[in-house]
């Protein structure tokens, strides 16, 4: 391309890359360089055949993610974020076009290659090696156990689309994708054409990975005319952007009455609460400060979490605004995110830099006073190294206004998406609370104190109104991840104003982009559907021990019943002796039967676990591994001397593991005695060789 016509932005649609023709072309909207103004590269949609993209999702994407199981889905998404990982530099490089600092290329580049890491893990680590998901334990429906009940989760049989904010071109994609492609869904993005190129270029590098399932992953550059018409139930959409845009698009017939689903993160005015015990020269306060001028200047605030209202004590706002407005003139160097030693970069295009100095003024109209910043800046230093004009670069100093009333609407309903922060006074905890609350639902509020009760009574006061909270004091400042930084194990989301959605979070997220079902039938019937074995399905007791059963030879339902072992009072004191476990109810008569649940010495529980161990165990070398652990265990029926137990151990879930050479066993353990009643019941886990 030349620096006057930069090439066309492909889409990536239905197995490969498609442009528009040459009169398409002609009329496509030009990106810039953030920094210089320079044209990076063209983008328009005219012409895509977007119907044929999401039935394409809905045929190929939906007939390849679901030969994969959720362990499989997981690796692949490790070995994307390895292939993304090899090629980052060629995503940094482009990020710098954006306005971003290497530090925020960081947090969106390698951010969103975490994400993928992390939903890999987390898929392999707390969901089946299969695709039907199981929520919660099963509920008995009939009085002999012959009529269960329970929840599953299963794939929605559509397309996820993806509507992303120009701000996390990387991160903003991945995020969405991740638990989508764990779930089964395939997705269709369409990114924020300000940063568009970003977005087509890390899909370039997983196209050309080899990685992604066949109509697993597409994207449009480019306006989407016409999408929510095309929609059906079994769709889904997930939307980052303004809130005003999302109400117009959750108001759509095909949301409405059309059941597709809408998830929506959008911007929040989000607060930072400092303690009444946290002031000036208390670490807390230092860290208070810290973190909100790198919430102002991170993404030059470009971020749905960033901090827009600093409430603090109104005896420490005078301490608050100078520490704050000199660690800005400390720390803060504006320019081309190319020039060494600058650490804030410009806003994302000159049509964002300007409707960030609009909403700016609408706050000092609503009675803000700039108390540093409030413009954009005369000079910046330039990517030569230099100190210069700013020319066409779409720069903004970083803003910090004071409001006198900290009850102002425009404070708590305005948000200028930019460098731009407000200082609010409280006099009550109660009055804190409060402020927090005018945002409307916000993505996440963060709390500065080394008082473990205010910190309680904040975040019970404030948990409704946010999706995160985080709490900041000495002992977390240099570990903590940062009020602006969602983490993929927890909840990005919020509600409200925010969106009240949960773009992250972990299996949660996976689940969106499910659909829970209530399945009843018999212990058979859910053992068929779920994979997992149910008390009164079919057992296999004959034949060779599970334990001498390598992963490929053993099945769902294989049991082992042991003999039976009586219990003595001189085991009792044995175990007790030799545990130092001398509680008085299996050591006096007494004190035992005058304790409502014990009809007077009764076994340690640990002794029968542990004989019961003894009971169902095959010593012998062979495929089972280790023992890594023991679930759910609950204790029954008490065993007075006299009284005799019996295992039965079944195989209850076979989980074989993708990339090793074992998987994991979850047995089905019940402790019976002589009267055939109850008495302990849990789940054994063991690490199985598949041959």
């Amino acid at each position: 391309m030349t620096a006057n016509t930069p090439e066309v932005l492909p889409s990536y649609v239905q197995g490969g890359w498609w442009m528009p023709d040459e009169a398409a072309a002609a009329g496509a909207a030009v990106i810039r360089d953030a920094a210089t103004g320079e044209p990076v590269a063209r983008v328009t949609s005219e012409g895509l055949d977007l119907s044929g993209a999401l039935e394409y999702a809905r045929t190929a994407g939906q007939a390849s993610l679901g030969e994969l199981t959720f362990h499989q889905r997981a690796v692949l998404l490790k070995r994307m974020a390895l292939a993304l990982t090899e090629r980052k530099g060629e995503l940094y490089e482009l990020s710098a076009k954006a306005g971003a600092t290497k530090q925020d290329s960081w947090v969106d580049i390698d951010g969103g290659i975490g994400v993928l890491f992390a939903y890999s893990s987390k898929g392999r680590r707390e969901m089946p090696n299969g695709q039907v998901y199981v929520d919660g334990a099963p509920e008995i429906l009939s009085k002999d156990g012959s009529f269960l009940g329970r929840h599953i989760f299963t794939r929605l049989p559509g397309v996820a689309v993806q509507i992303n904010a120009f701000n996390f071109p990387v991160w903003g994609s991945l995020e969405k994708f991740a638990p989508a492609f764990l779930a089964g869904m395939p997705t269709l993005v369409k990114p924020a054409t300000p940063t568009g190129y970003l977005a087509v270029h890390m899909v370039r590098i997983l196209a050309e990975s080899g990685l992604l399932p066949e109509g697993s992953l597409q994207l449009v550059s480019g306006s989407v005319p016409g999408l929510f018409e095309a929609l059906r139930l079994g769709d889904m959409v997930g939307f980052t952007g303004s809130a005003s845009t999302a109400e117009k698009l959750r108001a759509h017939e095909s949301v409405q009455t059309g059941g597709v689903r809408f998830t929506a993160e959008t911007d929040s005015i989000n607060a930072s609460v400092l303690g009444p015990d946290a002031s000036a020269g208390t670490p807390e306060f230092d860290a208070y400060v810290k973190q909100l001028v790198a919430e102002m200047t991170s993404k030059a605030g470009q971020k749905c979490t960033a901090i827009r209202r600093a409430i603090v004590p109104a005896a420490s706002v005078d301490a608050v605004v100078d520490a704050v407005t000199a660690r800005l003139a400390e720390r803060v160097v504006i320019g081309d995110p190319r020039a060494e030693g600058v650490t804030m970069g410009p806003l994302a295009s000159l049509a964002q830099r300007d409707e960030v100095l609009r909403q700016l003024g609408r706050l000092v109209d609503a009675g803000g006073t700039v108390l540093t910043g409030g413009a954009a800046p005369a000079e910046v230093r330039l990517a030569d190294g230099s100190t210069g004009e700013a020319g066409d670069g779409a720069f903004v100093e970083p803003t910090l206004l004071r409001f006198a009333d900290a009850s102002a609407d425009a404070v708590h309903e305005i948000e200028a998406f930019g460098p731009v922060s407000a200082v609010l006074g409280y006099d009550t905890i109660e009055e804190a609370a409060a402020l927090v609350a005018r945002g409307g639902g916000s993505l996440v509020t963060s709390i500065a104190t080394h008082d473990p009760a205010t910190a309680a009574r904040l975040t019970v006061a404030i948990g409704a109104y946010n999706g995160r909270v985080l709490v900041l004091d000495r002992d977390d400042a240099r570990t903590s991840t940062g009020h602006g930084s969602p983490m993929p194990q927890l909840v990005h989301g919020g509600p409200g104003r925010a969106g009240g959605g949960e773009e992250l979070g972990g299996v949660r997220a996976v689940l969106h982009h499910m659909q829970r079902t209530a399945v009843q039938g018999t212990p058979e019937m859910l053992t068929a559907i779920t994979g997992v074995w149910h008390q009164g399905a079919t057992a296999r007791p004959e034949g060779t021990h599970p334990f001498r059963k390598p992963l490929t030879e053993l099945r769902i339902g294989d049991q082992v019943v042991s003999g039976s072992r009586t219990v003595t009072l001189d085991d009792i004191e044995t175990f007790a002796a030799f545990t130092g476990d001398t509680f008085y109810a299996h050591m006096d008569e007494e004190a035992a039967a005058a304790n409502p649940f014990f009809p007077g010495r009764v076994a340690h529980g640990y002794l029968l676990v542990s004989w019961a161990a003894g009971l169902f165990v095959e010593p012998a070398p062979g495929p089972v591994l280790a023992n890594s652990g023991l679930e759910n265990l609950r204790f029954v029926t008490p065993v007075s001397p006299g009284d005799a137990i019996r295992v039965e151990l079944t195989a209850k879930q076979i989980t074989p593991r993708e990339t090793d050479e074992y998987g994991e066993v979850r047995w089905d353990a019940v402790l019976k005695n002589q009267r055939d009643e109850l008495v302990a019941s849990y789940d054994v886990l063991t690490l199985v060789a598949k041959q």
